[in-house]
């Protein structure tokens, strides 16, 4: 466990747009992260003041980007991955800005090709389940040495 590492030298997201903060643990099939982005006035999700649940795919597909990044650094081939599909999201509140705990994610590696790997992911704040749902993405291929 590599709790240490830091998530923006995982993922393509920068400054504010990566929303995860802090690793909590990681295996080969799963991640789980933590964050107090969701209360950031600078968040860029936020519109009108507010941060909608919907935008807790964005944190579900993060959290995907993060794993697989997690994975390259184990030895695996650094791949980019493009989100194609959502699937069964289920949103158990309308907004997450007003939440006072961080956010958790658990996410779970499904299924991994050549080509595309499927995730789902589970987030809460405290003991309040507030999103689930499946993840798809679409690997670009290797670059070559």
């Amino acid at each position: 466990m590599h709790t240490d590492i830091r998530i923006d030298t995982l993922v393509p997201h920068q400054g504010t747009m990566c929303l995860w903060q802090k690793l909590l643990d990681f295996d080969a099939e799963h991640v789980r992260l933590a964050t107090a982005s969701h209360r950031d006035a600078d968040n860029p999700l936020r519109s009108d003041g507010r941060l909608r649940a919907v935008h807790l795919c964005e944190y579900g597909a993060q959290a995907m980007a993060v794993h697989g990044g997690l994975l390259q650094q184990q030895g695996g081939v650094p791949r980019r991955g493009f989100l194609v599909a959502l699937r069964d999201v289920t949103l158990h509140v309308s907004r997450i800005d007003d939440l006072p705990g961080d956010l958790h994610c658990h996410a779970s590696l499904l299924m991994a090709s050549e080509s595309s790997q499927q995730y789902q992911f589970h987030i809460s704040a405290d003991t309040q389940l507030l999103a689930t749902g499946r993840a798809s993405v679409i690997l670009q291929q290797p670059q070559s040495q």
